[in-house]
């Protein structure tokens, strides 16, 4: 099922100076041109991520879902810009939410939601299972909080999926309402589908004239295989 299609633009980022160093103050947050619910309201792409908003809110949210994965078959296909655009528009319906950037290969969600400095995160977490949640997840609006994916280093990543990952995030559905978690591409790690079968449930992305259907429907089939609720797929229109 096609949920939608959008006018945006993908995933990755230019590269950028580096943050600001830690002055032990809370660090304040930035959002970018990237978040066209924020800057340009009216525009086709906000439209179409808040048709998407308001299918997962009837016919996900409602029926106690409290997770979605957002997976995508190859990289440059949107996930991170889905991701990062879904869960400010469920938060400005008043729904409390959480972003996760659980994408350790390629971290982008703080180049959509930017912290001023560096902060600890999602890898912080996994590395040590008693680190309180109160001081790593980030809230930067009203109603929306993010956990960025930290210092990544290999004992992050080889944790993903893990019994450490599925005991944080069942502690993130008991906190919020509702928690989106961006991955990696499944056609190169196999993090997304671990990420997916431990959120019971994945929204597949794919691009126009970039993305393959062969690879969409492999990653369905691989989806399905690790007992994943597949919501439908989002078409990303450049």
């Amino acid at each position: 099922m096609d949920l939608g299609s959008s006018d945006l633009v993908p995933e990755g980022a230019p590269e950028h100076s580096g943050f600001e160093p830690d002055d032990g103050n809370e660090p304040g947050f930035t959002f970018t041109d990237k978040l066209p619910l924020m800057t340009d309201a009216e525009s086709v792409t906000a439209e179409s991520i808040r048709a998407l908003r308001a299918f997962l809110v009837a016919q996900h949210l409602q029926d106690g879902r409290r997770s979605l994965a957002i997976c995508a078959p190859s990289s440059g296909a949107g996930c991170s810009f889905l991701a990062a655009n879904l869960a400010v528009g469920i938060a400005q319906s008043g729904i409390s939410t959480l972003l996760i950037d659980a994408n350790l290969r390629d971290p982008s969600i703080d180049d959509y939601i930017r912290p001023s400095r560096q902060v600890i995160g999602l890898s912080e977490c996994l590395r040590e299972d008693t680190l309180s949640m109160g001081g790593v997840v980030c809230g930067v609006q009203p109603n929306l909080s993010v956990l960025y994916s930290g210092h990544i280093d290999d004992i992050a990543r080889n944790e993903i999926g893990g019994h450490v990952f599925k005991s944080l995030l069942n502690s993130c559905l008991r906190d919020y309402d509702f928690t989106i978690i961006d991955t990696p591409a499944a056609n190169r790690y196999a993090d997304a589908h671990q990420i997916a079968a431990a959120a019971h449930y994945a929204l597949v992305v794919a691009c126009r004239e970039r993305t393959y259907v062969k690879d969409v429907r492999t990653l369905l089939d691989q989806l399905a295989l690790a007992r994943t609720t597949v919501l439908g797929t989002y078409l990303n229109d450049y």
